[in-house]
């Protein structure tokens, strides 16, 4: 399925009546409505009435996963950020948030990196405030936290495979693939002296893994240097690869972040892009997408895994050591300005 696709389908799920839209349809509270679908019996028949034909009016169908979910604590779902100013999180909480929508759950979302800074535990806090369910966005070092979270309430990881637990699911994109696909792009221009920014944990060693096999299937030269996710690692990085005695023509980086970096590098360095520098991000966020950018980047099907993590949460809640289940979805690369043949090749 397309990404234009599961958006659509995203859209049909927000045009779904939800227990709010009943509710408002009736003129009552949510909370009548939801003691009208656990049949309570503290709610007058007229008031049951109208809820009823709203449904009907409405074609409400609840869904018995999520109702079970939302009625069994809180009515929301913990998702924990690992740094809210990457932009590459946008387009998966949309799909995550579209998904919970259709279903009354609400997500909660909280910044693992502040919560770090002042010493609280992100997992901890979110199951003191008894959510229903948690979903990791990105890669984590809360493995302790995370495993015993899973042993209470349904886990599921989005676009980070860590930690690797037997009852947590995972939707990822596939980083091999969309590693060799830049790669090839470039090897494709006439490039041979290539240089990839890696980032962090298990999804950075699958971007450089997916670097170096293609680099060395096409007998080209390839370096790597080691960026991490932001911009100022980007700048760093692709700054000592630019000040080396036989600097690359091409920089894949391991996001758009730390891309953006090494663009302000090359420009710090007189260099035009593409011309002297091709660059090509991952993630293809709105950054990347700015007509002043205009960046090549792999698109990761960020907004699609946020609706499959959000899916496998609610059928996880079900029966919570089932065992772990992965959706991996293919990306494309996304040809813009900042990838051109090499100078000498053109």
């Amino acid at each position: 399925m397309t990404e234009s696709e599961v958006r659509a389908a995203g859209n049909d799920l927000r045009r779904a009546a939800t227990i709010r839209d009943v509710a408002a349809h009736a003129g009552v509270s949510k909370s009548v409505v939801s003691r009208v679908l656990r049949d309570e019996p503290n709610v007058s028949e007229e008031r049951r009435t109208r809820v009823r034909e709203a449904m009907a009016e409405l074609g409400y169908r609840p869904n018995s996963i999520a109702r079970g979910l939302s009625q069994s604590r809180s009515g929301t779902v913990g998702v924990v950020i690992n740094d809210l100013r990457n932009p590459w999180y946008v387009d998966l909480l949309e799909g995550l948030a579209t998904t919970f929508d259709a279903v009354d759950i609400a997500p909660l979302l909280v910044d693992a990196r502040l919560d770090h800074r002042v010493g609280r535990d992100t997992v901890e806090t979110l199951l003191s405030r008894q959510v229903d369910g948690l979903v990791v966005v990105g890669t984590s070092d809360a493995r302790v936290a995370v495993e015993r979270a899973a042993r209470s309430v349904p886990v599921v990881l989005a676009g980070t495979v860590e930690p690797d637990l037997p009852t947590v699911d995972v939707a990822v994109d596939d980083d091999l693939v969309g590693a060799r696909l830049a790669t090839a792009h470039l090897l494709g221009l006439g490039h041979r002296r290539l240089a990839h920014l890696q980032g962090p944990g298990v999804v950075g060693e699958l971007r450089r893994k997916g670097f170096e096999d293609t680099v060395a299937d096409a007998g080209a030269v390839g370096v790597v240097d080691y960026s991490g996710m932001t911009e100022e690692g980007g700048h760093a990085a692709a700054a000592r690869l630019l000040d080396s005695s036989d600097p690359p023509t091409a920089i894949v980086a391991f996001n758009d972040m730390a891309c953006l970096g090494a663009l302000s590098a090359a420009d710090e360095r007189g260099l035009s892009v593409p011309g002297d520098l091709s660059l090509i991000g991952y993630d293809d966020t709105q950054l990347a997408k700015l007509r002043h950018i205009s960046l090549t980047s792999v698109d990761n099907g960020n907004f699609t895994v946020g609706v499959q993590a959000a899916k496998m949460l609610l059928a996880r809640a079900e029966r919570l050591d089932a065992p772990r289940r992965t959706y991996r979805h293919t990306p494309d690369l996304v040809v813009r300005r900042t990838t051109s043949a090499p100078r000498a090749a053109g």
